[in-house]
């Protein structure tokens, strides 16, 4: 699996919304997101609004057609939107800043110790 991890900035006056929006996901969205390669999904969001996520998935790429193959996520996408800063006319599954993973616990202790890391 890939570790993928990302940022964006929700507005500050829309903070309170989003999180509100995010206590009850439409459970089409949720099954959605499974289906299409959205693994140990999570956000994690910041008092003034940065936003990260963090997904695991086969690949990005493929998680991202999937969604952009379904309805659900076109108006679930459409109606978040106007939370973001800075998306220039992007979706926020299409704008978003993906972080660059330098260090993974697991991955140096499997490196520094093959038969003991598991």
């Amino acid at each position: 699996m890939r570790r993928v991890c990302f940022q964006l900035q929700v507005r500050p006056d829309r903070i309170e919304e989003y999180r509100c929006r995010h206590a009850a996901v439409w459970p089409d969205l949720l099954a959605a997101l499974h289906e299409t390669g959205w693994h140990n999904y999570s956000l994690f969001l910041r008092p003034d609004g940065l936003l990260i996520g963090y997904l695991e998935t086969p690949s990005l790429e493929a998680a991202q057609a999937g969604m952009a193959a379904r309805e659900v996520n076109a108006r679930w996408q459409a109606e978040m939107a106007e939370f973001f800063e800075d998306l220039d006319g992007l979706a926020p599954d299409e704008g978003f800043l993906e972080l660059t993973e330098i260090f993974h616990l697991e991955d140096q202790l499997e490196a520094s110790h093959p038969t003991e890391a598991k």
